[in-house]
């Protein structure tokens, strides 16, 4: 029987890889100092506009810190208890530290020496500053709704508001005493106090939302110089 030849194996092959083999890349080239120098031909940092940048955000982290301090009586007011407190005959008071500040009850007439009638802007109501007949270190502001502004219009005899030194009243009132003295030349006392009719410490709680606004912007822009300084100390350490 004639046996029968069966093939001999041959190798496999095994294509190769046509992807192209990785290699780690080349550290840059250092000169004898240790330095690349394509890091050193890169163009320095703006110092100008870096310089301009730290100051402008200096001015606007002072800007907000300050309207944030002269906010804060307004914004401490609005923290107070919302009970009224009942004081005496504006014409009889003296006020003093136990009233500053707080929501108070009372009554008086006002006179017309030295009173003047203004707006505010984007409110439709007007305003009207008096002293207190018989006592020219109290002054008083009402509010006049729109619409009844007018030679018959009777101010009222009883109050109820903030009462607080001028100089400590806030952004609003600040310019009232030289209000009156250029409109009537009557001269305010620099210890005289003014009672804002109808300020109840709820509706100033807008002063705490706009203090916590300022404070937080003003945080924000000295975080932001201290990030901005650190980078240029770690910039020149290298």
């Amino acid at each position: 029987m004639t046996g029968h030849r069966y093939p001999t194996p041959t190798a496999l092959l095994v294509p190769r890889d046509p992807s192209p083999t990785l290699t780690a890349p080349r550290p840059p080239s250092l000169d004898a100092a240790g330095s690349d120098p394509e890091l050193i031909a890169l163009p320095a940092p703006p110092k100008r506009e870096r310089t301009a940048t730290v100051v402008l955000m200096g001015i606007t982290a002072l800007a907000a810190a300050w309207m944030a301090f002269v906010l804060s009586g307004e914004a401490r007011y609005a923290l107070t208890p919302g009970q009224l407190m009942e004081v005496p005959d504006l014409a009889t008071l003296t006020p003093g530290a136990d009233v500053e500040n707080r929501y108070v009850r009372t009554s008086g007439l006002l006179g017309t020496t030295g009173a003047i009638r203004y707006g505010r802007a984007a409110e439709g109501d007007s305003f009207r500053l008096a002293p207190v007949a018989g006592n020219e270190k109290i002054w008083v502001e009402i509010r006049v709704p729109e619409g009844f502004e007018g030679p018959r219009f009777v101010p009222p005899t009883s109050f109820a508001g903030r009462l607080v030194p001028f100089r400590k009243a806030g952004l609003r009132h600040a310019r009232l005493p030289e209000a009156v003295h250029a409109q009537t030349s009557k001269v305010v006392p620099e210890d005289a106090w003014v009672l804002i009719d109808g300020s109840s410490p709820r509706a100033s709680r807008w002063a705490v939302a706009l203090v916590a606004l300022f404070l937080g912007f003003a945080a924000w822009n000295l975080a932001g110089i201290v990030r901005v300084l650190a980078r240029v100390r770690d910039g020149e350490a290298r």
